[in-house]
């Protein structure tokens, strides 16, 4: 089985602008998550994809793969399809580029249904919320699932509410997803003729497209301390994390 890790940076985030490119110890974000996705055996290639120019040039310079992709896509995932055309692969794993601390080990979990199913066509991972303020922050989607593990709904507000009981666990989405080849093909058509669907829209989360058209998406519990940067602030924060895994010597900025 052919498995490639695919990059998606925009430069031009609304919250954001040129976020892939900003300076974490010497190396740009982009650097940073590329090298973590580079030491996951499992992926025979590994590429950044890009609709910028100066994204594109960057990464040509530090020796990342770059794939130049269309300036029309609405979505990540779609911009993850273009690649799937362009470059064979029987799975196709797709790692937000603004989450410069995933582990490797992580990104290999949502690798490791495909082998056992093969049915299966789209994976994504999550991991139990510990601080509470992630449970009413609008940027972190939360993840419901049924008892085998598969995705009833995402959304950005607190659900479940705990009318009942407060004796639960929220758990939070984290971006990294396993694609079929076919399963992007459906999202990129879908996304053509309807453009976002219903649900989809209203939450703006991409994984519901897939859900509201009834595929089954296999969640996966992790044990995760990435930190996704969504806002200044949290590129301060990743910064702090970095220079003090530097300094202990966990990671290395060379």
């Amino acid at each position: 089985m052919k498995i490639i890790g695919v990059i998606p940076a925009r430069y031009k985030s609304s919250r954001f602008p040129g976020k892939p490119l900003a300076d974490i110890c010497g190396k740009p974000m982009i650097w940073w998550v590329y090298n973590q996705c580079k030491k996951v055996d499992d992926f025979d290639e590994v590429y950044v994809a890009t609709d910028d120019d100066k994204i594109f040039d960057t990464c040509k310079s530090l020796g990342i793969e770059v794939v130049m992709t269309s300036e029309e896509h609405r979505t990540g995932t779609d911009r993850i399809g273009e690649v799937a055309r362009k470059i064979p692969a029987d799975l196709i794993v797709n790692i937000q580029g603004d989450e410069p601390l995933l582990e490797p080990d992580t990104i290999k979990a949502a690798i490791e249904p495909f082998y056992t199913d093969s049915e299966l066509q789209i994976s994504n991972l999550m991991t139990k919320i510990n601080d509470p303020v992630d449970v009413v922050n609008f940027t972190v989607p939360k993840v419901i699932t049924n008892k085998d593990g598969i995705g009833i709904y995402l959304t950005r507000a607190t659900a479940p509410y705990p009318k009942g009981s407060i004796n639960y666990s929220y758990y939070k989405q984290v971006c990294v997803y396993g694609f079929k080849p076919e399963a992007l093909q459906f999202f990129c058509e879908y996304g053509m003729k309807y453009g976002k669907a219903k649900i989809e829209a209203i939450e703006d989360i991409e994984i519901l497209r897939f859900i509201e058209n009834g595929y089954k998406v296999q969640y996966i519990e992790v044990n995760s301390e990435t930190v996704a940067v969504d806002t200044p602030n949290d590129l301060e924060k990743v910064r702090s994390i970095v220079t003090e895994k530097i300094a202990d010597g966990e990671i290395s900025s060379e």
